[in-house]
């Protein structure tokens, strides 16, 4: 396989995985360690991807995949996660979720947790709670944000989602950013997203951030959260980037493996 040949792959992979090791690519592309090694060094060049310890990680340059394949990327993952966030809720509070792929799997399990108050912009998400349960008591109280429609994930955006949300007070903001590190913290690339993500975190006692382990090294756009007002970080055991977690504990957030 020539060079050229192996870096459109090595864009292709990181493209769909986001994060890979040395070993990984080396084993995908059927050649030796020092092969990938040259390949990864002229990629970094060219500002597409960046390496980490062990491996590479994506660049921000990266364009957030279209929801609908967001929704589909390592779907196991996310309700491994999903399920992961119930035993840190309480019966009673009252809660952000963003319009994220992960906080989407979430709302599918809520419903076990009674009494709860979610606030959202996600149209899918109020109305996946709205349904799961007939109102009455036990039953999930949902609130959808008003604001100018997205129809591409089915959210509301915009300066009035956002004067919307500083008039809530919540017990915990449960967000799904695009990347994170302990460097840049929470980060989304669209900016109107970030700008509700932002807002949500201003209002709420606590901060969940709920990663997949394809997004943790990965920084995206816009920060909405610095690593020192996470609470709690949810992600997966695989592919586990130990100096990045080190980086997040030192920070102060605590972190649950799923």
């Amino acid at each position: 396989m020539l060079q050229e040949e192996r870096v459109l792959r090595i864009k292709s992979l990181l493209d769909e995985y986001a994060r890979m090791s040395t070993d990984q690519l080396a084993q995908a592309l059927a050649v030796s360690r020092e092969t990938v090694r040259r390949d990864i060094l002229e990629l970094e060049a060219q500002g597409l991807l960046r390496r980490v310890h062990g491996g590479v990680v994506a660049t921000a340059a990266r364009l957030e995949p279209p929801f609908v394949e967001r929704q589909r990327l390592h779907a196991r993952e996310k309700r491994a996660i999903a399920q992961a966030v119930l035993p840190l809720l309480a019966p009673g509070q009252t809660l952000f979720l963003d319009a994220g792929s992960t906080t989407g799997m979430l709302a599918e399990v809520l419903p076990s947790v009674p009494d709860l108050t979610v606030i959202t912009n996600s149209v899918l998400i109020a109305m996946k709670l709205a349904s799961a349960a007939p109102p009455g008591r036990g039953a999930c109280s949902v609130i959808l944000l008003g604001g100018r429609p997205y129809a591409d994930v089915q959210a509301t955006y915009g300066a009035a989602t956002v004067n919307e949300i500083a008039r809530y007070h919540a017990d915990i903001a449960v967000l799904s950013p695009v990347g994170l590190t302990a460097e840049q913290g929470a980060t989304n690339y669209e900016h109107h997203e970030a700008a509700v993500a932002e807002a949500m975190v201003r209002q709420s006692k606590r901060l969940y951030v709920l990663a997949d382990y394809s997004k943790v090294g990965v920084t995206s756009r816009v920060t909405y959260a610095p690593a020192e007002n996470i609470d709690v970080v949810f992600s997966n055991r695989k592919n586990v980037d130990e100096r990045e977690w080190r980086q997040l504990r030192k920070a102060g957030a605590k972190l649950v493996l799923a």
